[in-house]
């Protein structure tokens, strides 16, 4: 396993949010965490992150993990190369070195003749698209996205679904991805992790496989 966690606890206060539970995830997986907001999904993040620390159980992961948030967070001052490569600067490597490094992918994925244009002269693919390869360039093999395209239009998300795919795939990443959508999550996903108890005891799984109606019973959910 590339990342455990072994009968974690955390709350927030007197309030549980994570209680005894057990996560298990293989390398180059790709596992969709499924459940009503509000449920602990992105605490579960937040602990392989380390910016919260169980107060029971045992976490564990990589050093190094990668995080694309539902926004893309992008620094409105700069160009959208020099955006990429946050991490490689914050890891010390000299910005020409960097940039070289970053414009490797931003033709592979597309992005060629955009490197010097600043975030707002983008489109929501393209800023997602930066936020992506600014993940990629962590160099973490553990890639944790958070809803990465729920902003975006129908026919923007459906065209991003299918290159992540490649991409993660091609770069041998393990993801763990958090949706609300279960067409998402079916289209993307090798298993999916339904969260169906508050405070969270257990994901009760399925594979991609699954009937998607038989989800959103398990979530209680209404397709939107």
């Amino acid at each position: 396993m590339i990342v455990a966690m072994e009968d974690v606890y955390f709350s927030y206060g007197e309030k549980a949010i994570l209680e005894d539970l057990t996560l298990h995830i293989a390398a180059r997986e790709f596992v969709s965490l499924v459940g009503t907001s509000g449920c602990g999904k992105s605490t579960v993040f937040r602990l392989l992150l380390g910016l919260e620390q169980p107060q029971q159980g045992h976490i564990m992961k990589p050093e190094r993990i990668g995080y694309m948030p539902q926004q893309h967070q992008l620094m409105p001052w700069r160009t959208a190369l020099d955006n990429a490569i946050v991490p490689l600067e914050c890891q010390g490597v000299a910005k020409k070195v960097a940039r070289e490094r970053a414009q490797q992918l931003f033709t592979r994925f597309g992005l060629v003749g955009y490197e010097t244009k600043k975030p707002h002269e983008l489109s929501g693919g393209m800023q997602q698209r930066v936020s992506f390869i600014r993940t990629l360039l962590t160099g973490a093999d553990v890639l944790l996205l958070d809803e990465p395209f729920s902003a975006l239009d129908a026919l923007t998300r459906t065209d991003l679904q299918h290159w992540l795919k490649e991409v993660v795939t091609a770069e041998h990443k393990t993801v763990l991805f958090i949706t609300h959508d279960i067409e998402e999550a079916l289209s993307l996903s090798e298993r999916i992790l339904i969260a169906t108890t508050r405070p969270i005891t257990t994901f009760e799984e399925v594979d991609a496989t699954a009937n998607k109606e038989q989800i959103y019973a398990k979530i209680g959910g209404q397709r939107q």
